[in-house]
């Protein structure tokens, strides 16, 4: 999270300025496809409209991709592959390090089109651009090691194995902290060997018409990073299809994850998803508190609860549960809704229309299955008229709830009571989802056997999210296909191969001699 601002007002009135100064000039440019190093309008010059959530106003037009669009990208990719795989690993390094250096520079203008774009409070958004240029740093150093394989000897021969980038692959982004997701996946593209399409996220597509500009600042060569705009029932269909392209990462809901891995099965795409969680903390009776108390808060109301790892059910044993819950839900009633470019909001408007209208729909869901609304339950009257609605907590819930099941993805808590430790886990597996999980407990034995036992990709003990690039992301069931993350992220961007040297010791069998 941000440091505290000496003066807000005046940090808020700056945002703002700048702010409007950028968005000036991005709405007399509009948005363009970036293909082949040039910027493009889409060859059916079709475009769309974003605007803010904020207050709707009109961002940009913006260039409506399709088949069309998605194959000349597909070709100037497959076209830059040789060159870019075959470059010498230190000299990407090189090239890759000035992208973090680049993304820097440009960091403060990155936070102000992410909040403008996505209504995520600029506390959380001025961390994001500096996020993105350390995912580039990160994968840069592991170029020059990228295909490093193992010496796998046996009596009569010597097995070494390496790894080639795999080729062109597609990259679909997500709209919460589209910036940095974009940059998770791109950069370990990139550090392998491996060309880009990348298609954004309809609703954010602001920061995603300015990356491509920052690597051709860097020295990227043409047709490494390609970025086509547009829907995902014609971009990314047509992304998920196309022949030249080998895999896809694709961050963003379940359903979506199970149409993509559909559409790209007659070319046998390989596919990394990370989808959707519906993440428990847990929260034992003998826990520090206070500290699972703002670990909770935070995981589910920062960034909006626009999260796949938020912690939204938060599992308290029952002799806790009703005086964690109101300490929750006092400290949710005092949570700052506001305007994102404000440095004391903590939480701003959601992204779109269409999700305010859903996540809206689970505070009557929650009355209708007789959950009670402890905290928030209605939208907010925010500045500027967007997409505002209150941090929400719900009580006397049951795991059998919707509320409790279905991801909603915003500011929305459930609390369900347990008994003890088998109850808990039994609470915690009995979702579709396994992206995280979270747990408090001072009796480290129990942490561990409650790690164990969790079906989740990724456990806390006594912490928040608190990512180190060079450990495995992902979820489980409905949640992912495949890991990110340091070496992890090579094992998708690459192929292994296995080249076996005979010592010429060993009898070869003769047939028909």
């Amino acid at each position: 999270m941000a440091a505290p601002v000496a003066d807000p007002k005046a940090a808020f009135a700056a945002h703002r300025a700048r702010a409007e100064t950028l968005l000036a000039r991005l709405k007399a440019e509009g948005i363009g496809h970036h293909i082949a190093g040039k910027r493009v309008a889409s060859d059916s010059g079709k475009t769309f409209t974003t605007t803010s959530p904020i207050d709707r106003s009109v961002l940009a037009e913006v260039a409506r991709g399709d088949a069309a669009d998605i194959d000349k990208a597909a070709q100037a990719a497959a076209k830059a592959f040789k060159s870019w795989r075959n470059l010498d690993p230190d000299k990407r390094r090189a090239i890759l390090h000035k992208v973090a250096d680049v993304i820097e520079a440009h960091a403060d203008d990155i936070a102000l089109l992410e909040c403008v774009d996505t209504g995520q409070a600029h506390r959380f958004m001025a961390k994001a651009a500096v996020r993105g240029a350390e995912n580039f740093r990160f994968f840069a150093d592991r170029a020059p090691q990228a295909r490093d394989g193992l010496s796998l000897p046996t009596k009569d021969h010597w097995n070494v194995t390496t790894r080639v980038p795999i080729g062109p692959v597609g990259v679909i982004t997500p709209w919460n902290t589209p910036f940095m997701l974009s940059t998770w996946k791109i950069a370990p593209a990139l550090a392998a060997g491996c060309t880009v399409v990348h298609k954004p996220a309809e609703w954010s597509p602001v920061t995603a018409d300015l990356l491509p500009r920052l690597l051709a600042e860097a020295g990227v060569p043409e047709g490494v990073l390609n970025t086509v705009h547009g829907f995902g029932e014609d971009a990314g269909k047509a992304l998920t299809q196309h022949p030249a392209i080998k895999a896809i990462g694709f961050v963003g809901e379940s359903s979506t994850g199970s149409a993509i891995m559909a559409q790209g099965s007659a070319t046998l795409k390989r596919v990394h998803f990370e989808l959707g969680g519906k993440n428990p903390v847990i929260v034992f009776d003998d826990a520090d508190l206070d500290r699972a108390l703002d670990a909770a808060i935070f995981m589910i109301y920062s960034l909006n609860g626009e999260r796949c790892t938020s912690s939204s059910r938060l599992l308290v044993q029952e002799g806790i549960a009703a005086e964690f819950s109101a300490r929750i839900a006092e400290r949710v009633r005092a949570l700052k809704v506001g305007h994102p470019l404000d440095p004391s909001t903590e939480i701003g408007p959601l992204i779109h229309e269409r999700h305010y209208s859903k996540v809206c729909s689970y505070f009557d869901i929650a009355r209708e299955d007789g959950a009670t609304i402890a905290a928030g339950g209605k939208p907010f009257a925010g500045p500027g008229g967007g997409f505002y609605v209150e941090p929400t907590l719900v009580t006397g819930a049951t795991n059998a709830m919707r509320v409790a099941q279905e991801e909603i993805f915003g500011p929305y808590l459930t609390v369900v009571p347990f008994k003890d430790e088998q109850e808990a886990i039994a609470i915690a597996n009995d979702v579709n989802y396994g992206l995280t999980g979270y747990v408090w407990t001072r009796d480290m034995e129990r942490a561990l056997r409650v790690a164990d036992e969790l079906e989740a990709g990724m456990i806390w003990l006594n912490s928040e999210n608190v990512r180190h690039l060079p450990t495995p992301f992902g979820g489980m069931k409905s949640s992912g296909i495949g890991r990110d993350g340091g070496d992890y992220s090579f094992d998708f961007y690459m192929e292994t191969k296995n080249i076996c040297l005979a010592k010429g010791s060993h009898k070869v069998p003769r047939l028909g001699a």
